[in-house]
């Protein structure tokens, strides 16, 4: 949703690169690029003016002049000032002191609030509580049927006793769900409630009937991120009429221009507390502001990936797996292969898991073309493969690939790939386990890599400085060269030098480049 404002964005920071100082031309410059890119993301317009007056300030001060890189002190002013407008620190839900906790749904038709109550539910569940789904929603058609089948897909209870579709009070299934819940020690209670086409008086009264009478700890206004400049009027009107604590970002993973999802919070004053970006159950999550700018200005969301992977990577798989990798990597197998592949595939989108990590924006297209299937097939052809196979892959000859392939219903080309893939990445992990780096890539700092000869920092000739003077210096460098090729009639040099490059050059025939006799 946010990648044309990156791309902007990333486009203004780019022409500020090299600059050892920003004069003011440069900052009005700047931040008048930002206000456009603000504007076409559809930002609303006194978040943009306040955003740009508090960028300009701080880049005019001293902070920027006085910084070595006055580039990225931008960077740093634009990634803070983004955080404010989203609502500055992450919002946690209040629950109650003596449960259950009670959390109402608000927002218009189409919103998407009872898709979100069935996210909430599984979020909640997760964090070890145990939610009820109650159906306060009995003017939309099949409403209520909707929610009773979100709540099995979350794995969640549910309470509708008025069969909806226009029959049935709200506000007393609103009341009596508390009661219910009490009985059946639910320690949280979602209310769905019902929404319009647009803000009416009708809407905002039962919406506020239904909050007097359930009280509710947290009040959630699900905000359709791809609704444009209506959303800020739309989350002032709830906000004057029913008063919420909170925002819901839903089908934060559309193409729209979002920018005006961002400016609720600035303009209700109240923070966005969850996204949703999917259809699935798990696409839901809490806002981090400061990860939301992270990834709006390109840096990545790498604290939300490794919580990802801690939620889905089991700890003791992780170590049997690393204990094979440092016996050298021959006891990890083609099933330990599909064990990791699979976790990867828990955490959700692959082309998502790649969008959060740092610079990705730059190759987005190509990320965007990774298509999730392609793990499926690879496990597809494992999954062919006999027990022995899949523990020495060595012994795939050509009839056992033909008969993996056709098993997989892939071509016999396809198996070839995955076993010279898994012998490379076995290598390559094996490698990396014991410390020695990323075979045929120099060493990296704490990875290891690289011989420990080549670690060894070479020792700095201590002979005479080359001058200053380029007339000198060019002289010097003629003579060196003269001397070096005088000596290369011995050894190695002779028939080629020691990569066997210029053979036949001696000091018979050696003569100075052109550039070098046109300076003597």
């Amino acid at each position: 949703m946010f990648d044309t404002l990156s791309d902007r964005l990333a486009a203004t920071f780019k022409n500020l690169r090299g600059k050892g100082r920003l004069s003011e031309a440069d900052i009005d410059a700047t931040t008048r690029e930002i206000r456009i890119a603000l504007l076409e993301a559809d930002v609303a317009l006194p978040v943009v003016r306040a955003f740009i007056k508090q960028v300009k300030e701080r880049a005019l001060g001293s902070e920027v002049s006085g910084a070595l890189n006055p580039a990225q002190q931008i960077v740093k002013i634009v990634n803070e000032e983004l955080i404010a407008i989203l609502g500055g620190e992450t919002r946690r839900v209040k629950f109650a002191k003596n449960g259950p906790t009670v959390i109402m749904l608000a927002g218009l038709q189409g919103a998407g609030k009872t898709t979100l109550a069935g996210k909430l539910g599984h979020w909640l569940k997760k964090q070890k509580h145990t939610p009820l789904l109650v159906a306060c929603d009995l003017q939309r058609p099949n409403a209520v049927n909707q929610l009773q089948v979100v709540a099995e897909r979350a794995g969640v209870a549910f309470y509708g006793p008025q069969p909806g579709n226009g029959v049935g009070d709200p506000v007393q299934v609103a009341r009596d769900s508390i009661e219910y819940a009490k009985q059946k020690q639910y320690d949280v209670v979602v209310v769905d409630t019902a929404g319009r086409l647009g803000i009416d008086a009708e809407l905002m009264q039962q919406a506020a009937d239904i909050r007097a009478a359930v009280n509710p700890d947290e009040v959630l206004f699900v905000v359709d991120a791809m609704i444009g400049q209506d959303a800020v009027t739309t989350a002032q009107a709830f906000l004057d009429g029913v008063d919420f604590t909170g925002v819901v970002l839903s089908k934060l993973d559309g193409d729209a221009r979002g920018g005006a999802a961002l400016s609720v919070a600035h303009v209700t004053g109240r923070q966005i507390m969850f996204a949703s970006n999917g259809e699935k159950v798990d696409d839901f999550d809490a806002f981090h502001p400061d990860r939301m700018a992270s990834r709006i200005l390109g840096m990545g969301d790498v604290l939300s990936l490794i919580e990802k992977a801690e939620q889905t990577f089991s700890q003791a798989e992780a170590e049997k797996i690393a204990s094979k990798l440092q016996g050298g990597g021959k006891d990890f197998t083609l099933d330990d292969f599909l064990a990791q592949l699979e976790q990867v595939r828990k955490m959700g989108s692959i082309s998502k898991l790649l969008g959060m990590l740092p610079g990705m924006g730059q190759i987005r297209e190509q990320i965007n073309n990774i298509d999730d299937k392609d793990v499926d097939r690879v496990g597809a052809i494992i999954k062919s493969m006999t027990p022995a196979e899949r523990t020495d892959p060595k012994i795939i000859n050509g009839s056992r690939r033909l008969r993996i392939a056709k098993g997989s219903g892939v071509q016999v080309g396809e198996v070839n790939n995955l076993v010279e893939r898994f012998f490379e990445a076995r290598k390559m992990m094996s490698a990396m386990a014991s410390g020695k780096g990323i075979p045929g890539m120099p060493g990296i700092p704490g990875m290891g890599g690289g011989s420990k000869k080549s670690a060894k920092k070479a020792p700095v000739a201590k002979g005479k400085r080359k001058s200053g003077n380029p007339l000198k210096r060019a002289q010097e460098e003629a003579a060196a060269a003269e001397r070096r090729a005088l000596g290369a009639g011995h050894g190695p040099a002779q028939d080629g030098g020691a990569f066997g490059l210029g053979a036949g050059k001696g000091p018979a025939d050696f003569e100075l480049p052109k550039e070098f006799k046109d300076l003597l």
